[in-house]
């Protein structure tokens, strides 16, 4: 009678137990408030561009949302691989986000050899940000006011005009060579590490002309100290009414559009993606939100994840081609 007692006593004991065991074995992640800590928010090139400029905003506003800070983290090189990569090799814990961009997520595999992620393995999308179309800029010191005349010109002086852009494979360098294929000119292009040091090289007389996602020119286009020629979009930018598009100039056809967009590292837990995606979503969704980023002259986006990952989808293959035709490569 005594031994089932002290076996009764020994299960109870066990059973007791049970709880603490089962929760001290969960993954640690599962029992914690997210976020409880602040996010870091990868950026993968110099402060001032589209890429940052939005960022901020998304960062700020997002992060209110969250009930935590959200830190912009500008890693800039290597047209965004740098950045990319950091994010990639980071914990997939929702703790730290990639603002993608059509280079880092499409174009980059086509162009560099030796990629240090794989973009389509490595993250999960988020959301979209926003859209954007480049602009086509000049300053004072090159003699053409239209795109007609610029290709009369590079016609003219056949690899003489060089072009900035904000780095190789980006969509900026991209508009200068979908222009060279469809005008059959040869532009030289000049990459850099971001928006803010190219610009700074155009005003200076560096280089001749540059593309540059519309919402970080803006800013000196407004002030006059340069001038744009056409936006590369379908259809007119709206707060640049009177710039044509490429397409009206001479190139039918011709189109580039920038995207910008939240990315997680891949086996980030579907809950925190969907609990990150819900946050930023409401933010865009938002009047004085969408207001600004129209005032950029970008797009609001905020689709969610799924209408994100078609967009990479199709861009992966529409780009494939044009970089495999261009025979682009880094620089």
């Amino acid at each position: 009678m005594q031994r089932h007692s002290r076996q009764r006593r020994a299960v109870l004991a066990a059973l007791t137990a049970l709880p603490a065991l089962l929760l001290c074995s969960a993954p640690a992640f599962a029992a914690e408030a997210f976020p409880s800590r602040p996010i870091r928010l990868v950026v993968p090139f110099t402060p001032g561009g589209t890429t940052d400029i939005l960022a901020r905003l998304v960062a700020q506003k997002a992060g209110e949302a969250l009930g935590q800070s959200i830190v912009v983290d500008n890693r800039p090189g290597a047209g965004g691989n740098i950045g990319a990569e950091a994010v990639a090799r980071s914990a997939a814990d929702g703790y730290t986000l990639l603002m993608g961009t059509l280079g880092t997520q499409v174009t980059n595999q086509f162009i560099y050899p030796r990629m240090p992620y794989d973009s389509a393995r490595d993250f999960v999308p988020v959301t979209l940000v926003a859209n954007s179309p480049n602009v086509l800029l000049v300053n004072s010191t090159l003699n053409a006011k239209t795109v007609g005349e610029l290709i009369t010109l590079a016609r003219r002086e056949p690899g003489k005009i060089n072009y900035a852009s904000t780095s190789t494979g980006g969509s900026p360098h991209l508009s200068g060579e979908l222009l060279n294929m469809m005008a059959g000119v040869s532009m030289q292009h000049v990459p850099y590490k971001g928006a803010a040091p190219a610009m700074t090289d155009l005003l200076a007389g560096q280089v001749n002309l540059m593309f540059d996602n519309l919402p970080s020119a803006l800013a000196q286009i407004q002030a006059g100290k340069v001038t744009a020629l056409a936006v590369t979009s379908v259809k007119r930018a709206s707060v640049l009414p009177s710039v044509p598009t490429v397409r009206e100039s001479g190139l039918p056809g011709y189109e580039v559009n920038s995207w910008f967009g939240l990315l997680a590292p891949a086996g980030t837990p579907p809950e925190r993606v969907r609990q990150l995606q819900q946050a930023v979503d409401k933010v865009l969704a938002t009047p004085d939100v969408r207001k600004r980023i129209e005032q950029l002259g970008a797009e609001p986006g905020g689709e969610g994840s799924a209408a994100f990952a078609a967009q990479i989808r199709s861009d992966t293959e529409k780009w494939s081609r044009v970089i495999q035709t261009a025979g682009i490569k880094p620089q």
